[in-house]
């Protein structure tokens, strides 16, 4: 268990405390300390791989519990936000979806001997998807309007990377002739 996946299981352990604090009202400033729960959580994903490539410290643990994590991480805010009304489920079904779909495309790459990195598209998408979750949870009055420029923008970047994976590894799908 080294550093990288003790962060990546930090990360795991931080998502029902998260989840409570973002749904109960517990005290007053529940909805900023789920907050800071949410960007320490995003920060470790994002340390949690520089060190991993930077001191090889990859393992086949961490290749499959950080996007596990990651994905959990945000499905949980985004279902959260459903429920306290801060944005439509149907954006949250179109951001769930391509998370499964992006998952098996991989998962049949994988079985092809192919491994799809991570694009520049899906890169954005992820930040896009923090910061939308970030202000969604702020629920700031005087940001309102960058909360929904934020959150379309993220819908649309989740959509583009899913056409950009599919295209850039259409090849993937092919079956191979014997």
């Amino acid at each position: 268990m080294n550093l990288p996946n003790k962060l990546t299981m930090f990360r795991v352990v931080l998502i029902p405390f998260f989840v409570v604090l973002l749904l109960v009202d517990i005290t007053p400033y529940d909805n900023w300390i789920a907050l800071v729960i949410f960007i320490v959580a995003s920060l470790t994903d994002l340390l949690d791989g520089k060190i991993a490539r930077k001191y090889n410290l990859v393992t086949n643990f961490g290749k499959f519990m950080d996007p596990l994590a990651d994905k959990l991480l945000v499905c949980s805010a985004l279902i959260c936000l459903v429920e306290m009304e801060r944005i439509a489920a149907w954006m949250v079904i179109v951001i769930i979806a391509r998370e499964f779909i992006i998952s098996g495309f991989r998962l049949v790459a994988s079985d092809n001997g192919v491994v799809i990195a991570a694009s520049y598209w899906g890169k954005f998408k992820t930040t896009f998807q923090m910061v939308m979750i970030c202000l969604m949870i702020a629920d700031l009055e005087a940001l309102s309007l960058l909360t929904t420029i934020v959150t379309w923008a993220a819908v649309i970047l989740t959509v583009v990377s899913l056409v950009d994976y599919l295209v850039k590894n259409r090849s993937v799908m092919q079956e191979k002739k014997q």
